[in-house]
């Protein structure tokens, strides 16, 4: 899977992404510019398509991390936190 990242479009610096693992396993990662940076490992089945329309929605609100996981218990998305 190639590397996508979504970038507010509100003028903040956030940034969230999606990426394989050199395992495979998919991975969501979130970096606000300045201090922070998470990963979330993706549990779920759900496809790529699905998890990228949860994380563009998310970006582009004043606070993606609260949307990011409004967005992904819309969809139905089990993530597991890895790093932070």
């Amino acid at each position: 899977m190639p590397v996508h990242s979504y970038h507010s479009s509100l003028g903040g610096f956030d940034v969230l992404g999606l990426r394989s693992n050199p395992g495979g396993a998919v991975e969501i990662v979130y970096d606000d510019g300045v201090r922070r940076r998470l990963v979330w490992r993706v549990r779920s089945q759900a496809k790529e398509s699905v998890i990228r329309d949860a994380l563009r929605h998310a970006v582009n609100q004043t606070r993606v991390l609260p949307a990011l996981y409004a967005e992904l218990k819309r969809r139905s998305i089990a993530i597991e936190a890895i790093a932070g």
